[in-house]
């Protein structure tokens, strides 16, 4: 059955099948986040982006493969319930941007900026520093070189438009983070992993960003 990226907290991961990648989706926790379980083909080496909660649910879905690293989007405290048990049981390193790392519940062992890139075996992320929903929110994006580009926004960009932010200063910033370093850098057949709910496309997302800059949301 080929991805969707439509799952539910409770229900099976929805897995996509790269070239050099294998992305496995699964939605946690009473807010409905998605944890992405990232593994490199060619060597095993897993990243886990956002543990998220159900920190069980995730150590099953991470199996015997082991993990080496978790990737923090940001620092509400919905996309780390599971942080603490997950490297307790794996042993991987953490990895986030240092603005936000004084609020994770673990120590950052890897503090990473807008550019550095973070790899997955002989795969790697590309981490993009996105400022408004919080100042260290970053996604990742991971071009695949026989396919399109795929990007983990977290809570910065979704279906309809920018994540939350609470001000109208830190909403600028998002949208101008968002406008220059995905839209004006990424095509769009870009697919975009959010870190709640359904995926979309920056195609799909494209039209709407003057909507966005007027509603101010």
């Amino acid at each position: 059955m080929s991805y969707s990226g439509d799952t539910r907290v409770g229900g099976p991961a929805d897995v996509r099948d790269l070239p050099e990648l294998t992305i496995s989706k699964l939605a946690v926790g009473r807010m409905d986040n998605n944890a992405y379980l990232l593994r490199c083909k060619r060597t095993g080496e897993a990243v886990l982006i956002d543990a998220a909660d159900e920190a069980d649910r995730i150590v099953d879905l991470i199996g015997d493969g082991g993990l080496a690293r978790v990737i923090t989007t940001h620092r509400h405290p919905d996309h780390w319930q599971a942080l603490a048990e997950v490297v307790g049981v794996t042993g991987a390193r953490t990895v986030a941007h240092p603005d936000d790392a004084e609020e994770l519940p673990v120590s950052v062992d890897d503090p990473v900026e807008h550019g550095d890139r973070v790899p997955v075996g002989e795969c790697s992320l590309e981490v993009v520093h996105l400022r408004g929903h919080t100042p260290g929110s970053i996604a990742l994006r991971y071009d695949d070189p026989e396919g399109v580009t795929h990007l983990f926004t977290g809570d910065s960009l979704f279906p309809g438009g920018v994540g939350k932010t609470w001000s109208d200063a830190d909403f600028r910033s998002l949208l101008t983070d968002v406008g220059e370093r995905v839209f004006a850098d990424m095509g769009d057949e870009t697919w975009v992993y959010p870190g709640h709910g359904k995926d979309t496309t920056l195609g799909t997302e494209r039209p709407h960003l003057d909507e966005w800059r007027e509603r101010g949301w």
